[in-house]
């Protein structure tokens, strides 16, 4: 672990998906609403269908065999590949089940703990979601920033360098004033190649780190990160003056 009594952020860099929101809820209620006829097992079966294929077309744009899409796009095709296990065939069923990753449950301390971490320093939220998509996904979780940026501006997706230099180019400031939060532990890993100090975030849905990461802060929430960044020295004035 990073000495956190080094810290000196204006800025956090709160990731969304999974951070802030449960995505497998709102993908989940998304198939129930498809197919209400559908068990336990087979809920998740088509879950699971869903997040592999997001996983693995992500994965090669990032690696360049597939040109960029957005995530809408994505999303379009993941449902078209749940509906058809389904063996529902109704175009406006489909449409419905892809806009399903807009309307994510936040977690239940994320509204009361961006609004803690608000007073004391600015907000960027940084997601793989496209940007209608994130404006759809805030709306519906009540999340609030300062500012929302979507991987969509770097025409790829995150772990890529360039989506996080999409914050840093945003705050004017040098990578290592911003801290970015997530509960991926291969999110922050893309954040601290680009030198942004890290803290992760505990979540049931999340990517727990591994024995050899170092990130600064390691959190239960958001609650207990906003104490941890209370007691950094200096802390006694708003980031933003």
């Amino acid at each position: 672990m990073s000495d956190a009594s080094e810290l000196d952020i204006d800025v956090l860099v709160l990731d969304v998906l999974g951070t802030l929101v449960d995505e497998p809820a709102g993908i989940r209620a998304g198939i129930r609403a498809l197919d209400p006829s559908l068990d336990k097992a087979g809920t998740e079966r088509l879950l699971s269908l869903w997040q592999q294929h997001i996983e693995r077309e992500q994965r090669r744009i990032l690696d360049g065999e597939r040109p960029y899409l957005a995530s809408d796009a994505l999303d379009l095709e993941a449902a078209r590949l749940v509906a058809e296990a389904a063996g529902v065939e109704d175009p406006a069923a489909v449409a419905a089940l892809a806009l399903s990753g807009r309307r994510l449950p936040p977690w239940s301390d994320t509204v009361a703990g961006l609004a803690r971490l608000a007073e004391r320093f600015v907000l960027i939220g940084l997601s793989n979601a496209s940007r209608t998509a994130l404006l759809g996904l805030n709306a519906h979780a009540g999340l609030r920033w300062h500012q929302a940026l979507s991987a969509e501006d770097a025409r790829v997706y995150k772990p890529d360098p360039e989506v996080y230099r999409l914050a840093v180019t945003v705050a004017g400031l040098p990578p290592e004033r911003l801290l970015m939060v997530a509960a991926h532990a291969w999110d922050l890993r893309g954040a601290q190649a680009l030198g942004l100090r890290t803290a992760y975030v505990a979540r049931p849905v999340g990517d727990p780190p591994t024995a050899s990461d170092r990130f600064d802060l390691y959190a239960d929430g958001l609650a207990d990160l906003a104490d941890q960044l209370d007691a950094l020295p200096g802390r006694e004035r708003s980031a933003r003056g």
